[in-house]
């Protein structure tokens, strides 16, 4: 049964339900919802209880696969509850635990009824567990902590059990100090035997020979003469000892600030989303802000001063400026300044020393064209106020761009694109879309006569739908490019209805296992057409649902003193491809597949707790003659042969089979020898696997294209950032592969 929260008699609300179910109107317009539920107008006191409330509705009615909220949804919603706020077994007593589990079957019967005593009670304990951590912590480090112990720290929290009572606790608090302590201090002592190798390495070289490379790079000479200096004067073991303990204190003096800077609004929404993390892994309550911070992410731009901050000591820190942004052209604004107030137009400044990072954010951005100002504290400790007028800033590292491959005798004139995400701004005119900007680069890059084509999907996380269909359709006719399939509702296909091919040459598509959702719609499209060769994982990601955004104002007319209220994003479909498979769980498989570090280690969707599972409908009609790839099998043979005598592939496998193996290995030693012993016998197996990605690939040109040099001339960020660019393209050999399997396809055209 689904529970309908304005109901306080059980036996009511089904039929209450019922009632209103039927008046829900859902509209999808520009890939957006919105939705109206038609609730009475009840002037509700708690915001909590309208923010609940209108969740598990809006969950109960919208999701694609609901569950049933009862006595087993409440148990699962306090133990995942729990899970989030003390994940590491490093706050709670188990007696707390038991003592918060006397709701354990509760949890929907208050949510029903608009009660929190659990929430109430779980913060009080939450609060006093903390204060209680910080006080163990303060005595554990002012112990004289032992790093020669026969006695092992379990590092995987799973493995873990919650402490039987306050010494229990003290005692895991100085496991997990010492380990933290031996890491440091093992860390410093191999940065000094480092140290002390490389003078000996310079001991035998001419002086005025050193003198002079060294002259040419300032820089070498200072780390040169410091290094000489640290060599001169060795620190003992007990004096790394003791800066190490100094650091691990500041470092948790600045951890527990932060920590008590968490708020009852923060521990609220961990209690929300134990729910809807039981619907499934991406369905999530956002509160204004973070939803404001998604609309970032996804649009490529904000408007603001340009700059990236965050929090050191208590003062917030400038760590980038945004190159084209506000901040950028008025020149004052400089990275490792500190921020000490804020001035809007109207009113006083505002201290923000102490403040949450994410409070301050908001205080600085701002709408286009309006004024703030930042009394600023530059490292030289000058007091300062600058001026910015806020601005549009476009964030372009994540956009796509194009870059021409040349293999001279092999292959030439490849066109590379690099799409790191589906970003799109969710605006009709003006806004950023991918699709619009892969187009423009195909038309560049058609314009240089290119002989076949590579996109770069891996780590693509997905994105805007709209634009997926878009892009598909820039390399096939027209045609169905994925069904999306409602709740109890037949599937509907979404389909690319311009004519007008883009690209209709050889093509390969770059994936890996973290390439999702929007990636996998289009590499599934282009496989099951026989348009593309997939190249890379052995699967996508894996996630094969969509997601809306409903604003939770909608469910209530009045109240607006306590709005905003957030917004829920929620699961309200899942993808199919055109041949009737799902995406979700198993992703897409390669056509190809090339070895990763990670290939042996569970990732995706399938690692999450409460994933919907995998499911098929009947496939739908579709064909394409543009290009369709023929003898796929031949072309993985020959890929694999070249792999299997390709030395940095295969020492990829056996690097992927290590990594496995010392994942499975979660205990540690709390003896410093044993732990330097370990470290070194790893970092001795890992010496065979360095450098695979160092040298650049013999015989492999990378370069712009001519009509895009003069915007990336037009300022030293983006000069700097492009070679950094070019340089990674020139060391990666899954291109080179990738440029041989054009390669094959093209011999196999004739």
């Amino acid at each position: 049964m689904h529970l309908t929260y304005e109901c306080v008699k059980f036996k009511n609300k089904i039929s209450f339900m019922m009632k209103w179910k039927g008046l829900m109107v859902l509209a999808l317009i520009s890939c957006s919802i919105i939705v109206s539920a038609f609730y009475p107008s009840y002037n509700f006191k708690e915001k909590e209880s309208m923010i609940l409330n209108a969740v598990l509705n809006y969950l109960d009615v919208l999701h694609f696969k609901p569950v049933d909220i009862d006595d087993k949804f409440s148990e699962e919603a306090f133990d995942q509850y729990v899970q989030t706020i003390d994940p590491q077994k490093r706050f709670l007593l188990q007696s707390e635990v038991d003592q918060m589990s006397i709701y354990k079957d509760q949890i929907d019967d208050q949510a029903r009824l608009r009660s929190f005593e659990f929430f109430d009670a779980s913060v009080v304990i939450i609060n006093g567990s903390h204060a209680r951590a910080k006080k163990i912590y303060k005595e554990v480090i002012n112990s004289d902590l032992e790093t020669d112990l026969d006695e092992y720290i379990e590092l995987d929290s799973d493995k873990r059990t919650f402490s039987k009572d306050e010494n229990a606790l003290k005692d895991q608090w100085r496991r997990i100090i010492t380990y933290d302590l031996i890491n440091r201090m093992n860390r410093k002592i191999e940065a000094q035997e480092k140290a002390a190798e490389e003078k000996d390495k310079t001991d035998g070289v001419d002086p005025e020979a050193e003198m002079e490379i060294d002259v040419e790079d300032s820089k070498t000479m200072e780390r040169k003469l410091e290094m000489d200096s640290e060599i001169d004067e060795p620190k003992t073991v007990e004096e790394i000892k003791e800066e190490s303990i100094e650091a691990i204190k500041k470092s948790y003096e600045t951890w527990f600030k932060a920590l008590n800077k968490d708020r009852r609004s923060d521990k609220f929404e961990r209690y929300v989303n134990a729910m809807t993390h039981l619907f499934d892994p991406h369905s999530d309550y956002l509160n204004p802000k973070e939803k404001k911070d998604f609309d970032i992410r996804m649009g490529g731009k904000l408007e603001g001063i340009g700059a990236r901050l965050s929090s050191s000591d208590e003062m917030t820190k400038v760590n980038e400026i945004i190159p084209g942004g506000p901040a950028w052209k008025g020149k004052e604004l400089e990275v490792d300044d500190l921020i000490t107030a804020v001035r809007q137009e109207q009113g006083e400044a505002l201290n923000i020393v102490g403040m949450r990072l994410d409070d301050v954010v908001q205080k600085i951005r701002g709408n286009k064209g309006t004024i703030v100002y930042l009394t600023v504290k530059k490292p030289d400790g000058n007091i300062v106020e600058i001026t910015i007028e806020r601005d549009e800033v476009i964030i372009d590292e994540g956009f796509a761009k194009s870059l021409i491959l040349d293999m001279p005798g092999t292959i030439e004139k490849i066109g590379y694109i690099r799409l790191p995400k589906f970003y799109s701004s969710f605006e009709r005119e003006g806004g950023n879309s991918c699709a619009k900007d892969v187009e423009q680069e195909i038309k560049k890059l058609k314009e240089v006569g290119i002989s076949g084509m590579i996109l770069d999907l891996r780590g693509n996380g997905g994105g805007s739908l709209p634009d997926v269909i878009d892009m598909t359709g820039l390399f096939i006719k027209d045609g169905p490019v994925v069904q999306v399939k409602p709740r109890n509702k037949e599937a509907y296909v979404y389909e690319d209805e311009d004519s007008e091919v883009h690209y209709d040459g050889p093509l390969v598509v770059m994936v890996n296992q973290f390439s999702a959702s929007a990636s996998e719609i289009l590499a599934a499209a282009l496989q099951d057409y026989k348009r593309a060769i997939l190249v890379g994982s052995p699967s996508t990601f894996g996630k094969g649902t969509v997601q809306r955004f409903v604003d939770l104002d909608r469910a209530y007319r009045d109240e607006s003193n306590l709005k905003p209220l957030g917004n829920l994003k929620i699961t309200m479909q899942k993808f199919y491809r055109i041949d009737g498979g799902s995406t979700q769980l198993k992703g897409v498989e390669s056509d190809i597949i090339l070895p990763n570090n990670y290939q042996f280690i569970e990732t995706g969707e399938k690692d999450y707790d409460h994933a919907l599972q995998w499911t098929e409908i009947s496939p739908v009609e579709y064909s394409q003659e543009i290009y369709v790839v023929e003898n796929v099998a031949s072309l993985n043979e020959s890929s694999q042969a070249r792999v299997s005598k390709n030395d940095k592939f295969q020492k990829i496998l056996e690097n992927a089979e290590r990594l496995k193996k010392n994942s499975e290995e979660t205990k540690y030693q709390l003896d410093l020898e044993s732990f330097a012993s370990l470290r070194k016998k790893r970092e001795k197996e890992s010496e065979k696997y360095k450098g695979l990605y160092d040298d650049k690939i013999p015989n492999f040109v990378v370069s712009n294209l001519e009509v895009d040099k003069v915007l990336i001339q037009s300022d030293s960020s983006r000069i700097a950032r492009n070679e950094d660019w070019i340089e990674g393209i020139e060391k990666d050999f899954y291109l080179e592969e990738v440029m041989n399997i054009l390669k094959d396809m093209k011999a196999l055209e004739n």
